[in-house]
């Protein structure tokens, strides 16, 4: 693991770098980061020699942070040759941080888990309806509260809170990983 590194030595490191690059941006404070440390470890002992973990404290490495364009943390970006294959915002299952392994190795972008644009726009449709309907009528809250809920899961695949809340609130109710569900 990298630790210390300007923003230009960086991308340099990254294009010389003969093995895939998962670079695991963290701070020190971030909770979602601390839950996820002891993952990306241990997937980076059981990938050692085929994929390179390399660790960007948020804190000590803003200029980091702007060259690679990370808003949020936990953010995991993976790198072959320079190029970046893809990114996951926040924390997540085993599952997923493990499928940026695999990604990179096999030198594709990770396939996104995300809702057609027509899915998108129709669920965000109905969701502003039932908003709409539920003010113009008296206001009537359940109206309100359900085009809120359809709307949003317009947007949950691309929300990062979403994605750092969902396996709590999944092993909350008891249901396990939730990688493979689109919400």
């Amino acid at each position: 693991m990298v630790n210390r590194m300007s923003y230009a030595t960086l991308a340099a490191r990254l294009a010389a770098n003969p093995r895939p690059v998962l670079i695991d941006i963290w701070a020190p404070w971030c909770a979602p980061c601390r839950k996820m440390a002891p993952l990306v470890e241990r997937l980076a002992v059981e990938y050692e020699g085929r994929v390179d973990v390399w660790k960007v404290n948020a804190d000590e490495q803003p200029g980091d942070l702007q060259g690679l364009k990370v808003l949020a943390i936990p953010t995991m970006v993976i790198f072959r040759g320079g190029e970046e294959l893809g990114r996951k915002v926040g924390a997540g299952s085993e599952a997923e941080v493990r499928f940026l392994f695999e990604a990179a190795i096999a030198h594709r972008p990770p396939e996104r888990r995300s809702l057609p644009a027509a899915d998108r726009l129709v669920r965000l449709t109905i969701g502003g309806v039932l908003v709409v309907l539920g003010l113009l009528s008296g206001p009537a809250l359940i109206l309100v509260a359900a085009g809120g809920l359809v709307s949003f899961t317009a947007i949950a695949d691309r929300c990062p809170v979403w994605q750092a809340l969902r396996p709590r609130l999944a092993a909350l109710l008891g249901r396990g990983d939730t990688a493979s569900s689109g919400v």
